[in-house]
């Protein structure tokens, strides 16, 4: 195994670890509840507004970005030279893109927590803005119009990661860029299917109402 290899492999690893912090889990000890046990059963940030108030919400939200910001950073600093032999990869953050998606399957599949997590939407968001930050700016207005017109959050995150490869595509953005941009959209989505099958059956909740059976 070479060099470049091996840090790649260690870059995976950092950021699938950092990302297996769950912060709704962690935040919800401190509040002596599980959250997976209650509401939707969703270790996320909206779950926790829902079961655990406003103040539990901005902890998870702040620490589900700065794993996905931390994660990149260091994917970047350990990946600071691309192989010539590999043309595909040889554009720049490289190395954040790996640890950034890495850090996502981390939330989504926590080792510390039974491999049960979240939907990852905000550590994938942030890492997102690492990535192309004008982009993730334009998706972030994608899931806040949808938000505002139809009330479910869900569905404006299933759009958003719908639109981010197609948003990479039509801005010129690398072919390497796109295909991580579609690992990342699939990830997040993956994690929304019985909120798809909800919605499909008009039986999601809607921000600001309670869970619906």
């Amino acid at each position: 195994m070479g060099l470049f290899s091996i840090k790649i492999l260690l870059v995976m690893i950092i950021g699938y670890l950092l990302g297996s912090l769950n912060t709704s889990i962690v935040v919800g000890r401190i509040y002596g509840t599980d959250i997976r046990k209650h509401g939707s059963g969703n270790a996320g940030m909206t779950n926790t507004l829902r079961t655990l108030g406003k103040t539990a919400a901005v902890l998870v939200i702040f620490g589900d970005i700065l794993k996905g910001v931390l994660s990149y950073i260091i994917g970047n600093l350990i990946i600071t030279s691309i192989p010539d032999s590999i043309t595909l990869y040889n554009i720049s953050g490289i190395g954040g893109m790996v640890g950034g998606i890495a850090a996502i399957a981390g939330h989504n599949w926590p080792v510390y927590f039974g491999f049960k997590g979240g939907k990852g939407i905000l550590t994938s968001f942030s890492v997102v803005m690492m990535m192309d930050w004008k982009l993730g700016l334009i998706l972030l207005g994608v899931f806040v119009i949808i938000v505002a017109i139809t009330r479910y959050v869900s569905l404006g995150s299933i759009l958003a990661c719908v639109a981010f490869p197609i948003g990479a595509a039509i801005k010129g953005n690398s072919p390497i860029f796109i295909i991580f941009a579609t690992i990342l959209s699939l990830l997040a989505i993956a994690r929304h299917n019985g909120n798809i099958k909800r919605l499909l059956n008009g039986t999601e909740s809607k921000i600001g109402e309670k869970k619906k059976a």
